[in-house]
């Protein structure tokens, strides 16, 4: 990109720079991820600029932002199904289980058992009552 059209994409498309994360923040919903998405979208914008004809520069830059913010759901997404199904066939945790929700589990299950200790079934399943 020659410094002419640099200066005008820096004049014109970084104004827009906190709208930009503002949208990705919002259908990301992580900072981190809004960030990553909005560099992308930063790039796509200057590898594009000279295709640009002038118009509403912040609704053309938004419409980057929002296909690139897709763009990264379908492909986290995806990745995501795939582990969850990976670690269900694996028989391991799954997915959005953590360390203090387990152990809030298994302190609750240990109460119960001591509050009702003729009533706690032998196996996970269906309550069956009285052992």
């Amino acid at each position: 990109m020659d410094p002419s059209a640099l200066a005008r994409f820096e004049e014109t498309v970084l104004p827009h720079l906190d709208a930009a994360y503002t949208l990705a923040r919002y259908l990301l919903r992580n900072d981190q991820d809004a960030e990553d998405v909005v560099q992308d979208a930063y790039l796509r914008a200057v590898r594009h600029f000279g295709g640009y004809r002038g118009g509403n520069t912040r609704a053309w830059l938004l419409t980057i932002v929002r296909h690139t913010c897709y763009s990264w759901l379908r492909r986290h997404r995806a990745d995501a199904r795939a582990i969850e199904s990976v670690e269900t066939l694996n028989g391991e945790v799954q997915m959005g289980d953590d360390p203090e929700a387990e152990l809030l589990r298994g302190t609750l299950d240990e109460a119960l058992k001591q509050a009702m200790p003729g009533w706690w079934p032998v196996t996970r399943g269906p309550f069956r009552g009285p052992t």
